[in-house]
């Protein structure tokens, strides 16, 4: 057998026969190797969340190599996958449990007081005892199912969403018994598989309980990194009490346990860190095989695939093996694929990770299908009092979603009062009949009669001058599919290789984004597209896939950002993401000297830099380019009225990609008018949980508590002070009420090295509270900040306060935003209307929504000319939109399917 295992097996037996209790030098994933080899039951702590998802991911790998127990992770209180862990370990076979210690010390359920619900087809239910028996294991009742936790009932017909299940499932009662089972699509209510029977587990936990050390008192218990553990939780031994533990640590003890003597790739000059390209890791891989078994771990076939080209492009080859061959076939080196942290090195063996070769992935995270469907999500959009607009009766008020019985017929119907008090009820699935109703702000609009004449004279009216309006739109439509610009080629397999480096698959509005984008760059006519998705959901990797296919086609591409601290972000991603391709990129920003800037100027006029991101220096008169062929614009809404007009002079036939996760309104009414393209990513990343949003009073109690929770829980925060003059004091105030905190400011006129460098700490968690202005608004990706407090919110636009509020929740950490004014009687009525907006749209993908509400806000008039205004108002904005976006489709010729009604 090629990988010599002899140094596991001797830990494992000196572990079981308890004759040694500490074992040191095991570097990257040689840990998570030893602890698949265990027999269970063990318990395994560590010191932080990201470690046990770390180690439990190695583990994972390693007992599928090996065809060992699996590892169970037992997540923390409060994180979304938290109560499917729970139900692991009272439903399956308790093995291996990996838990971080906060995880750990939360309560559990004694074992015969777990509330767990089996309902089968063979036995008799009596229907409301299933829905009480629910209700007090924590679910809650919604018109229809989209969450876990969540349970509808319609009739005889019972859906449920428990925490264990891909997929709700749907209970069709006959009297007490139960006719059916079956799992459904959340987005499409569609019915999946049949069941004959389910067990449901509670979707709260206990206020009291043991913890997981007491739940186990059978398994061996290990501890990973007893080091950073202590540092971390000096009193852990109040929760391991008298037990015997086993410690594994990367360190290289003298004299302490038994030392394993396991090496970093690093002593062999295999990291990607010592190297400059992907080219000379292969070429050091060629002069060690003869010596050593090399086993390269790749995560994803693309990756896996463009690794084997590198070792036929320096004239020699490299097997790609499934995992089972490795243990069989592989002779001196070989690739597989899946997903280990880090390698490490042993006797004459060197095992290599992803990051390993190709350098630290970007941090974006695994994402799935949208939980939550257009349905929900324009549902959750109604508020009783609202003004709805029905396409066939017009204009009445939203009286709220109620159970009628009607000809022997009980459903959910949207209630909506018309002149007169006449109300009609509109079945939920009719719903694609009813729109909110926008219009600028304090427009109160007139309710129509049920059955009356006024509203189709209303819509003929409005038709007759949107065509006038359509009109116009097409003149400045034919203007610009007149111009000519470069078309670049159809995709090739390195175009694929590049995709396969992506470490997790695209969500399907993402592939579908990505798929817009390259079908118009390969068109002709200049692209003018733009993306707009949600913050945190993955729009970087869109953009990087343009860039890739331009400068493929011997291109340049600019990336334009609004701020310093994001050009050099994005600079970082973009190079972690090309690294394994030889793409010269760079960046200006005043981070760089004058004479930095002047030779990337140089460069870049020269061709020598293919992507090139940067401020709106960008955007000077200095800058040339040999060749440009694509300007990404992030956050277009961050420029000026003169910077767009630069951008208009670069971009005449050069194509634009445009970002933003809150277009603004006439960005947004272009897009939806057919004028300029727009694709949309609205699926949020697994695991991504709304953030929670206070609006308070200042308070120093609060400032306090909300930082120190944050501290105790190992995360950082933002405190947003959008004033210079006192942004120094505010930092001193701060470290008054939390000692502990470890305080750093940033502002926009600071010197560049000393923002550099206090943003460098904050990034490598050096500082945990960042006082600052709103130059942290845009795009930054921390995932250990959590607490974003705003002072003085009041005085932000509603995109602001969006974007604010997105640099935090880019985890599967429940995160918090608050935002602070002086007093409701202070602030005005607009400012009051906006926090309340940024309240009530705090739900996942709210960004499209809230361009809508800040549309309302600020009002629709001044987009479509004034004479327009009255006619918006007369429909609502969505119905005009729609009735635009329709009369274009019809002048311009194309051919729109017949709406069919089931």
């Amino acid at each position: 057998m090629p990988l010599d295992l002899s140094i596991f097996k001797e830990a494992v037996k000196a572990i079981e026969e308890e004759r040694a209790g500490m074992f040191t030098s095991l570097p990257g994933s040689s840990g998570a190797l030893l602890v698949s080899m265990l027999t269970p039951p063990c318990l395994v702590l560590c010191a932080t969340e990201n470690d046990a998802v770390t180690l439990h991911a190695d583990t994972v790998f390693w007992s599928e190599l090996l065809d060992t127990v699996p590892p169970v992770l037992l997540q923390p209180e409060g994180s979304p996958g938290r109560l499917k862990s729970i139900a692991d370990l009272y439903t399956s076979h308790r093995g291996k449990i990996i838990a971080s210690v906060d995880a750990a010390l939360s309560p559990l359920w004694q074992n015969e007081d777990f509330p767990l619900l089996g309902i089968s087809k063979a036995e008799s239910a009596a229907r409301d005892e299933v829905v009480r028996r629910l209700h007090d294991m924590g679910y809650i009742n919604v018109p229809i199912v989209s969450a876990t936790g969540e349970l509808s009932l319609r009739g005889g017909i019972l859906d449920i969403f428990p925490p264990d299940t891909d997929n709700p499932v749907r209970i069709e009662f006959f009297g007490d018994e139960v006719e059916s089972m079956r799992f459904f699509d959340v987005d499409t209510q569609l019915s999946l598989d049949e069941t004959e029977e389910i067990w449901i587990c509670p979707v709260v936990e206990p206020e009291e309980g043991p913890d997981l050390v007491n739940f186990m008192p059978e398994s061996r218990l290990i501890l990973s990194e007893p080091d950073d553990i202590r540092r971390r939780h000096p009193d852990i031994d109040k929760l391991i009490h008298d037990r015997k533990i086993i410690s594994l640590t990367s360190l290289q003890l003298e004299d302490e346990g038994v030392n394993c003597s396991l090496n970093s790739p690093a002593g062999f000059g295999l990291l990607r860190e010592e190297r400059e390209t992907a080219d000379d890791f292969v070429r050091r891989v060629i002069e060690l095989r003869s010596s050593y078994f090399i086993m390269a771990v790749c995560s994803s076939e693309g990756q896996a695939h463009r690794l084997k080209d590198l070792f036929i492009e320096q004239g020699s080859d490299i097997p790609i093996l499934d995992r089972d061959a490795f243990l069989k076939e592989a002779d001196r080196s070989g690739i597989t694929i899946g997903e280990i942290s880090r390698g490490f090195a042993f006797r004459d063996s060197i095992i290599l990770s992803g990051s390993d070769i190709f350098g630290i992935r970007p941090a974006f995270r695994s994402t799935r299908k949208s939980r939550v469907s257009n349905l929900i999500s324009s549902i959750e959009d109604f508020r009783v009092g609202d003004y709805l607009v029905h396409a066939e009766h017009g204009i009445g008020k939203f009286l709220g979603i109620k159970k009628e019985r009607m000809e022997g017929f009980e459903d959910d119907f949207i209630t909506i009062e018309y002149l007169g008090g006449d109300k009609l009820f509109v079945p939920l699935e009719r719903i694609n009949y009813v729109q909110k109703y926008h219009a600028a702000e304090g427009v109160t609009p007139k309710i129509d009669r049920l059955g009356g004449k006024t509203w189709e004279k209303t819509r003929k009216k409005v038709q007759k001058k949107i065509k006038d309006m359509a009109d116009k739109l097409l003149k400045i439509y034919a203007r610009r599919t007149a111009a000519t610009g470069h078309a670049f080629p159809e995709d090739t397999e390195l175009h694929k290789e590049f995709d396969g480096f992506f470490p997790y698959e695209e969500t399907p509005d993402q592939a579908a984004s990505i798929n817009e984008i390259k079908r118009d760059m390969e068109q002709t006519l200049p692209m003018d597209r733009l993306l707009c998705g949600d913050v945190g959901y993955g729009k970087t990797e869109v953009i990087m896939r343009a860039c890739f296919k331009a400068v493929y086609d011997a291109k340049q591409v600019a990336v334009l950002v609004p701020t310093t601290i994001l050009a050099e972000q994005h600079y970082e991603t973009f190079v972690s993401r090309f690294s394994a391709f030889p793409i010269k990129i760079d960046f200006l920003s005043r981070f760089k000297s004058r004479a930095e800037q002047t030779e990337t100027l140089k460069a870049v006029a020269a061709g020598d830099v293919d992507i090139i991101i940067g401020t709106h220096i960008l955007l000077g008169k200095g800058v040339h380019f040999l060749n440009l062929g694509l300007l990404v614009i992030d956050e277009e809404h961050k420029f000026g009225v003169t910077h767009k007009e630069k951008i208009k002079a670069i971009k005449s036939n050069v194509d634009i990609l445009t970002l933003s996760a809150t277009p603004i309104p006439r960005t947004l009414h272009m897009a939806l008018s057919g004028i300029r393209e727009m694709s949309s990513i609205e699926t949020p990343p697994e695991d991504r949980l709304a953030v929670k949003s206070k609006v308070a009073r200042f308070n120093p109690t609060l400032i306090k508590e909300a930082l120190q929770y944050e501290i105790d829980r190992g995360g950082q925060a933002f405190f947003v002070h959008n004033r210079i003059h006192d942004i120094y004091e505010m930092g001193i105030y701060l470290r008054g009420l939390v000692p502990e905190g470890r305080i750093g400011v940033a502002h926009g006129q600071m010197k560049e090295k000393e923002l550099a460098q206090v943003m460098h700490k904050f990034f490598h968690k050096e500082i945990n509270i960042l006082v600052s202005t709103s130059i942290i608004g845009a795009g930054l990706d921390v995932p250990s900040a959590n607490t974003i407090i705003i002072n003085r919110a009041d005085r932000f636009g509603l995109a602001d306060l969006y974007q604010l509020r997105g640099r935090v929740g880019r985890s599967n950490v429940k995160a918090y935003a608050y935002f602070l004014i002086p007093g409701e009687d202070i602030i005005s009525e607009q400012a009051r209307k906006k926090l309340q907006a940024i309240q009530e749209l705090g739900y996942l993908g709210a960004g499209f929504r809230l361009a809508l509400k800040d549309l309302e806000i600020r009002g629709a008039g001044n987009l479509l000319g004034a004479q327009q205004s009255g006619h918006i108002e007369a429909v609502g904005f969505d119905m005009y939109m729609e009735m635009l976006e329709h009369t274009v489709s019809k002048l311009k010729g194309e051919k729109t399917a017949p709406e069919i009604e089931p």
